[in-house]
């Protein structure tokens, strides 16, 4: 499982919007790693943040 999945699967686990540094911490990613996974996920209209710095699965 690449880093961009198990972001997505923390989310999608976790239930509620989560940042950056939570997702880190549940998955054991560096926070850099989270960052880049992030930004694929962002660009492929994956995830949504319903407020600020804190992001879902859409």
């Amino acid at each position: 499982m690449d880093a961009k999945e198990q972001v997505l699967a923390a989310m999608k686990k976790a239930g509620v919007p989560l940042n950056a540094g939570k997702i880190a911490e549940l998955t054991g990613l560096d926070r850099k790693e989270v960052d880049k996974a992030m930004a694929k996920l962002k660009a492929e209209k994956a995830i949504e943040s319903p407020k600020m710095c804190y992001w879902q699965p859409k």
